[in-house]
């Protein structure tokens, strides 16, 4: 069997030997730069360096890159779907281009890999008014020996790329490599057949996007070069299942081992099989990562509560105990990432303690939200029963209330989504926008009857609010330090101290507490005014802010405090007018409040 090692090391050493340097991968978390919440390609962390900046390490660059996408969570259970993948790539700033590209591009596959290059399929772009046919492309791909009517020549939606919504942005067009999953049949029926696999591409940011659908020619040109390992490794090996590759198999092992059920012939217990492992996963690999999420109930730690949660109850329906996801965590960190994803190694005991409390957590409420589940069924049933006996026309409920929704979300802890995906399976949707209603009207009582607490405050006075501006700066410098996927998990005010609780895998040092209060100190010395925003939720997003705050609607209006260019939250309030009104930051302690979250108690002197 081709290995993930294999392939992860073929690439790396066929890239370094064209002059390329290895970056190492970054973050699986989004920095909050290019408006995601995971890094979702292998190019996104390299964005600013496509967009002009210089990289440190020069114009030839590859990696190994994880990546994170949720968007098709509900496809999970198939064949080749996961919430977590690596991407093979490597780049060009300004550096090589096109006949380059597609020479290394082909000897990768046909003489590190060994494709056959006559089975080989290519689209490139077939050009439009605002940009020419690639014919360049395809003129170096014939030179190579593609066959002439293996290449095909393919609209903007297919072979373009560019960041929508953008101008002044670099753009262009790319090229895809295909290869066909089984011998004989020719080619010529690539365009309609789905024998055909991607497995790599290539796209040339030649030209710079103008106003009015307009691009004229860089004269720096990138290329951004992408395949996907998972992919790539199920085609290598002949498979068509992406969990019997070297990646998953040993999952999928033990959990056949521990349900007493085969993988192979019981098709139900290998779509759970299949769940389990890929999220139990991507919790490994978010909880583990430098920049590591805990389960929350807001931005990526809701994304990771969610696939816990999810895991867990397919643990209920393969008929094994939530804790075998500790096992199967442990076969991940141990036997398949540990040489590639070192830090998993020395994580290890805090990754399987943030899963064990979720577990802990979630188990007791399953069982009984479960129980509500099946009573808000029994109720809508029998209610078309009546009906129906009593009115022939009578059009039947499918219809899981709003109210009753927010109660398995509010009472057992059931994430909206989850309860959207156990109604589907019983054939019923559920009233999202009645749910919304629900929960905003929640959030109205809870806003009513915590208004002294805003921020944390147990009362609202001149000097507490001076504590509350000095928690908004003090996270800025935390989010600055270790990255924003910092977050705020508590806070208490009075008029002697403020206390705040945040999200972070290790004890502070002395170094790091003394750079946090002087960037406290500094941005209070430089007296920076503290301007008051309304604006709607989506526009605040895209503008860069941030907060813990669930809208019901993005164009919802919120308020965001805006301090220089230091800071920029959703925010109830209140704050002073300007930095220079709190006096002296210093920090007096710092301490654990639970697992993964540290403590600071600091005060003000003026």
């Amino acid at each position: 069997m081709f290995t993930s090692k294999e392939l992860r090391d073929k690439w790396i050493k066929f890239y370094e030997s064209k002059g390329h340097v290895n970056i190492g991968a970054v973050s699986l978390i989004g920095d909050g730069s290019t408006g995601v919440m995971f890094n979702v390609a292998g190019m996104q962390p390299l964005m600013p360096y496509l967009l002009g900046k210089k990289h440190p390490m020069g114009t030839r660059l590859c990696n190994v890159q994880g990546c994170v996408r949720t968007v098709d969570i509900d496809s999970v259970g198939d064949a080749t779907h996961f919430t977590f993948f690596e991407m093979m790539g490597n780049w060009s700033l300004g550096d090589y281009f096109k006949k380059e590209k597609t020479a290394w591009s082909f000897e990768f596959l046909t003489t590190v890999l060994g494709f056959d290059k006559d089975k080989i399929c290519s689209t490139i772009f077939e050009g439009n008014e605002s940009a020419p046919k690639d014919n360049e492309t395809a003129s170096y791909l014939k030179e190579l020996g593609i066959k002439e009517e293996n290449i095909f020549f393919l609209d903007k939606e297919n072979n373009w790329w560019e960041l929508e919504g953008t101008i002044g942005t670099p753009c262009g067009p790319d090229n895809e490599w295909f290869y066909p999953r089984e011998d004989g049949k020719d080619s010529s029926d690539f365009l309609t057949s789905n024998r055909y696999v991607e497995i790599g591409n290539d796209v040339y940011m030649q030209y710079e996007k103008l106003e009015g659908g307009k691009y004229k020619e860089l004269e720096n040109k990138n290329v951004d070069t992408g395949f996907g390992l998972d992919r790539l490794l199920l085609f290598l090996n002949g498979l068509d299942d992406g969990y019997k590759t070297d990646l998953f198999i040993d999952t999928i092992k033990y959990l056949e081992q521990v349900s007493n059920k085969n993988y192979e012939t019981d098709e139900v217990a290998k779509k759970c099989m299949r769940i389990i492992a890929d999220h139990t996963r991507t919790a490994v690999m978010l909880i583990g990562d430098k920049n590591g999420i805990v389960p929350s109930n807001t931005g990526a730690g809701y994304i990771l509560r969610r696939l816990l949660r999810r895991a867990i109850r397919y643990c209920k329906n393969l008929g094994v105990e939530s804790t075998c996801m500790l096992e199967v965590a442990k076969i991940f960190i141990e036997k398949i990432y540990g040489e590639a994803y070192p830090l998993l190694v020395e994580k290890e005991d805090y990754i399987l303690e943030e899963i064990t409390k979720e577990i802990k957590k979630f188990e007791s409420a399953l069982t009984a939200g479960m129980k509500e589940f099946e009573k808000c069924i029994f109720g809508i049933e029998r209610k078309n029963a009546f009906m129906a006996q009593k009115d022939a026309n009578y059009i039947k409920e499918t219809t899981i209330s709003g109210k009753q929704a927010f109660r398995l979300y509010d009472t057992f802890g059931f994430p909206l989504e989850l309860t959207i995906e156990l109604a589907t399976e019983k054939g019923y949707t559920v009233d999202e926008v009645g749910f919304n209603e629900a929960f905003k009207t929640h959030q109205e009582l809870s806003k009513a009857q915590g208004e002294k607490a805003k921020g944390g405050l147990t009362e609202q006075t001149e000097t507490t609010t001076k504590y509350h501006t000095a928690t908004h700066i003090m996270l800025a410098g935390l989010r600055k330090m270790f990255g924003n996927q910092t977050e705020q998990k508590g806070s208490n005010i009075t008029e002697e101290r403020l206390r705040f609780d945040f999200n972070l895998d290790h004890k502070m040092t002395e170094e790091e507490i003394i750079e946090l209060q002087n960037f406290v100190n500094d941005v209070i010395n430089q007296k920076l005014d503290v301007v008051i925003e309304e604006l709607p939720y989506e526009k605040a997003i895209e503008m860069g802010a941030y907060g813990v705050f669930n809208p019901t609607s993005n164009d919802q209006m919120v308020t965001v405090y805006k301090i220089g260019d230091i800071d920029y939250q959703i925010c109830g309030g209140p704050h002073v007018k300007n930095t220079a009104e709190l006096g002296k930051f210093i920090i007096k302690k710092e301490e654990s409040s639970s697992s993964g979250v540290r403590r600071i108690k600091a005060v003000l002197q003026f």
